[in-house]
């Protein structure tokens, strides 16, 4: 292989070299246990305050409101699983979409097994759930309302600000999974009317192992890990210090960096989206084509398989997906690209790219050159493209 091009920043991204140099200390020189008395040990506990602060600044945030733990889907996990026992007696309905992560589908499914209701909302053809359909789902036994920030699979980024107007108005908590939003785009928690969001820290050049749930003051929510004090008793176990600090230096590096890199990704992004549509036949963007992650492109291919599309870009050094790390080797397709209106059998030619800061137009180039040779090779092996290709030539 004589070159690599890593093209799937959505799944995880390489910790950033200066992220690394801010953990090392605290795994051989300062690894004291934040909970204990002494000196040596209250260093760390300072350290981890620094990092609450970090956060809960780039949030709009009380530094009380930021709570660590392994990462986005124990966050979502928490959120979903002790609202719905604590605002029990209120009702048991939730309302969510039909493309958010598994953590989330997956909770809802686990928690419609013990008495409550989820309510699945359709989204339109670019991935957008409509606010007026969330209003009109509420009850006055809905709970919770989750709507994911962005997509983590076609990029669409979603009407947050209104959907939190609209549960703020009705009484109803509203939970955001922005796992793949934080760090790309600006969010204020006040200004979309937030009461819990999720994050993690390996989607945005931090460590894998560590993430965010923000809790609004007030918020009525259980513990989800007993055993300990820590996290103001809400999340018991010892604190993962290396971690939380480079959580706290990479969120700090992205806030930092976030207007400049984003324009950038967006240009190769569109580049890239342009390219591909122009160049190569039968292939279509998903997600929306502007209100998207400023580093997402996820296109479909008639008449081809998208795992055999992975394995011949992997062969030449590109690393892509089809769509959530979390359910690679399944063989059905995405849960997102049919919810949004695809059949399977166009479903199953997808392909995410997701770009990050070390991506270079050069690199762009050659992946969608790279991609025009393989789509035309695997689709003059398809009996199905020749059959289509004949009939249209009658």
């Amino acid at each position: 292989m004589d070159r690599l091009i890593y093209l799937d920043n959505a799944a995880t991204t390489r910790t950033a070299p200066e992220v690394v140099e801010a953990m090392l200390p605290y795994f051989s020189e300062s690894y004291g246990n934040p909970s204990s008395v002494y000196s040596f040990a209250a260093k760390n506990k300072d350290a981890v305050t620094g990092t609450r602060e970090t956060i809960a600044k780039i949030l709009g945030a009380d530094t009380s409101e930021i709570y660590f733990t392994a990462g986005g889907t124990e966050s979502d996990n928490w959120a979903l699983k002790a609202a719905a026992e604590a605002y029990a007696s209120k009702g048991k309905h939730i309302i969510t979409t039909k493309i958010e992560h598994h953590a989330i589908l997956h909770t809802g499914a686990y928690l419609e097994k013990r008495g409550y209701e989820v309510t699945y909302l359709d989204v339109d053809e670019n991935g957008v759930v409509s606010p007026a359909a969330v209003e009109a789902a509420i009850r006055p036994d809905t709970i919770l309302i989750s709507v994911m920030f962005a997509n983590n699979e076609i990029g669409t980024i979603e009407p947050i600000r209104e959907i939190g107007q609209i549960a703020r108005a009705h009484g109803v908590l509203f939970h955001t999974d922005a796992v793949q939003a934080f760090g790309q785009i600006p969010i204020r928690v006040d200004d979309c009317c937030i009461d819990m969001l999720s994050a993690s820290g390996h989607k945005l050049n931090g460590p894998k192992g560590i993430g965010f749930l923000y809790i609004r003051k007030g918020v009525k929510i259980r513990s989800f890990i007993h055993g300990g004090a820590q996290e103001r008793k809400r999340r018991a176990g010892t604190e993962n210090v290396p971690g939380i600090i480079g959580l706290g230096a990479a969120a700090q590096r992205a806030a930092r960096s976030m207007e400049e890199r984003t324009a950038k990704e967006r240009e190769l992004r569109d580049h890239l989206i342009g390219r591909v549509l122009a160049e190569i036949p039968y292939s279509r963007l998903n997600g929306h084509p502007t209100d998207r992650l400023p580093n997402n492109a996820n296109f479909s291919f008639r008449f081809i398989e998208g795992e055999s599309l992975l394995i011949m870009l992997d062969m030449k050094g590109i690393c892509a997906s089809s769509g959530s790390a979390c359910t690679s080797g399944s063989l059905d397709p995405s849960h997102v690209l049919l919810a949004i209106g695809l059949p399977h059998e166009i479903a199953h030619g997808s392909l995410r790219l997701t770009l990050g800061e070390e991506t270079t137009r050069e690199d762009i180039d050659y992946v969608v050159d790279a991609l025009k040779e393989i789509v035309a090779r695997l689709r003059d092996m398809s009996p199905l493209y020749e059959d289509f290709v004949k009939k249209n030539r009658q």
